[in-house]
């Protein structure tokens, strides 16, 4: 009899499921954003939130909540109601990094979500002062070997994205960078352009112009494949650093016990969006790369992410301050 019942049971939770997925949505969707409005992550979320609210015929309410590296929005998200109506459009900070950056992150990533679709991946580009007698990634790697710790390298700060770049480029080539922390990434970028430093990793929409004026000379790259944006511009694999991969990413993940076909409608809509001709357009604009993978491809990606920039960071004591 306890079998029967336990069997019975099993079935009814997957009926509730089954039905709960064919009526979703039925009323706003939130999409919680780790930033303020107008950056990246913000554009690429307001640009997919549109599109499902027509699909779904609902409302897809963005909700900026930034703050902590996105601890705010990721914490937000893991502890809301897992029925498909909380997203995080969450980035290598709140889901990857994060987790050795900080002793206690209220929050797993791993534990804590339902990974969704990794929505969009967006290279950073090794830019130096022309000055450095460096015109590529080998000649530089040469010179800071020639010159350990006299070569600096510029971020928007300890923990961001071109800092984390600048430390696994020294990790993969043995070679020792003088990190120099900034408050954004245009006084990172300011100072290489004055030679006040040598190198940084900016975004490419922040750096293109820059290179085009001949303010700065970009020698590569930072993501797996070259992007449309600047496509003769080699990565950093190809220009000599074998294993290096440093994008920024920005993904769906949605809190750990939302039912699997409503992570399944979710992922199903927001490929086909991706796969739009138009919005790859807009992302390509912007230096970015539309992916549209499934769950379990996200789900690899996030375990692999973490693992890398855990050792990045153990290696170069990157501890939030």
């Amino acid at each position: 009899m306890k079998k029967f019942l336990f069997v019975f049971y099993i079935a009814a939770s997957g009926m509730c499921s089954t039905v709960a997925a064919q009526q979703y949505p039925s009323r706003p969707i939130r999409l919680l954003v780790p930033s303020t409005p107008g950056g990246s992550v913000d554009t690429l979320a307001r640009a997919i939130g549109t599109r499902l609210s027509e699909r779904f015929s609902q409302q897809v309410v963005v909700d900026n909540r930034s703050g902590a590296g996105g601890v705010i929005a990721g914490e937000l998200t893991a502890k809301a109601p897992p029925d498909g109506y909380t997203l995080l459009m969450g980035t290598v900070a709140s889901l990857a990094s994060n987790v050795s950056l900080h002793k206690k992150l209220p929050y797993d990533p791993l534990r804590d979500f339902a990974p969704v679709t990794l929505a969009a991946t967006q290279n950073l580009m090794l830019v130096v002062n022309p000055s450095l007698p460096a015109k590529n990634v080998k000649e530089l790697i040469v010179l800071a070997k020639a010159k350990p710790g006299q070569i600096t390298f510029a971020s928007a700060g300890s923990g961001a994205g071109g800092h984390l770049s600048g430390e696994l480029f020294k990790l993969l080539a043995g070679i020792d960078l003088l990190h120099i922390p900034y408050k954004g990434v245009a006084p990172a970028l300011v100072d290489v352009i004055s030679g006040q430093v040598s190198l940084t990793f900016p975004s490419l929409i922040s750096a293109l112009p820059q290179v085009k004026s001949g303010k700065v000379r970009a020698l590569a790259v930072t993501g797996a494949k070259r992007s449309h944006a600047a496509p003769d511009l080699p990565t950093m694999q190809e220009a000599g650093v074998p294993g290096y991969e440093s994008a920024t990413w920005y993904g769906v993940v949605a809190p750990a016990a939302t039912p699997r076909d409503i992570v399944a409608r979710l992922n199903s809509e927001m490929v086909a969006i991706l796969k739009q001709p138009e919005l790859r357009d807009r992302l390509a604009a912007d230096g970015a790369d539309p992916w549209g993978s499934t769950s379990e491809e996200f789900s690899q990606h996030l375990k692999s992410e973490i693992a890398k920039w855990a050792k990045v960071m153990k290696a170069a004591g990157i501890r939030a301050e």
